[in-house]
């Protein structure tokens, strides 16, 4: 018994971790993200700040991937029935999920990097399908999740913090041109206006993101609806 507690209480403390570091690596790349798009900084600040951005911003990536495994092992503890081949399947897809991240990352502009990008794009659209359809189901059709409606909640929401990542990379193809001039011949007036106009549009999918993920935290805490 003392061992499933200890397993039950790392999950939690993990589960925990990943919302800190989501909000927190967010937060660290929305304000360096001031900084790259600022004319009034020099060039090398304005590079060295798009550093910063860039390697921060896997954190919060990182946590996104596991959140699905850690959550699901967590509501296991917690009680919530699950199908026989979905624990298994959880379990492997964080890892999955993670490598492919980190891999996209680093082999970002080679041939294989490029593959794996369009394929991490087609995997985000299947899980945000996945997600919808498997919950509904659960809840609606055969009723598992029924006695947990805080959990159903917090799946639809994660669902929709993956679409508000994939309205993002919509957005920064204009950031994305006017940065390369700024690292490549140096910032003009057309480039920062480009770095502004991507990041403006792309802010407000930022903020439903930390929302989100500050709402999926508080459900959880408060389990709404537990056992009804």
């Amino acid at each position: 018994m003392e061992e499933v507690g200890l397993a039950y209480g790392l999950v939690k403390f993990l589960h925990l971790l990943l919302f800190v570091y989501w909000l927190g690596g967010d937060a660290g790349v929305y304000y360096s993200s001031r900084f790259v798009i600022d004319p009034k900084r020099s060039r090398d600040a304005r590079l060295t700040a798009a550093k910063i951005f860039i390697e921060l911003d896997m954190l919060p990536r990182y946590c996104l991937a596991l959140m699905l495994t850690v959550g699901g092992v967590l509501a296991y503890y917690v009680g919530v029935p699950h199908l026989s081949w979905q624990l298994p399947l959880i379990i492997v897809l964080g890892p999955l999920w993670l490598w492919m991240v980190w891999a996209v990352h680093h082999y970002q502009g080679k041939p294989f990097g490029i593959k794996l990008a369009k394929i991490d794009l087609y995997f985000r659209w299947f899980m945000i399908a996945a997600i919808v359809v498997s919950v509904s189901y659960a809840f609606f059709v055969d009723g598992r999740l029924q006695p947990y409606p805080w959990l159903a909640a917090k799946l639809y929401i994660f669902a929709t913090l993956i679409l508000a990542g994939l309205l993002i990379r919509l957005k920064l193809p204009k950031f994305t041109d006017g940065f390369r001039t700024l690292a490549t011949t140096g910032p003009t007036p057309e480039s920062d206006q480009q770095m502004l106009d991507g990041m403006r549009t792309a802010r407000p999918y930022v903020w439903y993101i930390w929302f989100g993920v500050a709402a999926s935290a508080l459900i959880g805490v408060l389990k709404l609806g537990a056992g009804g």
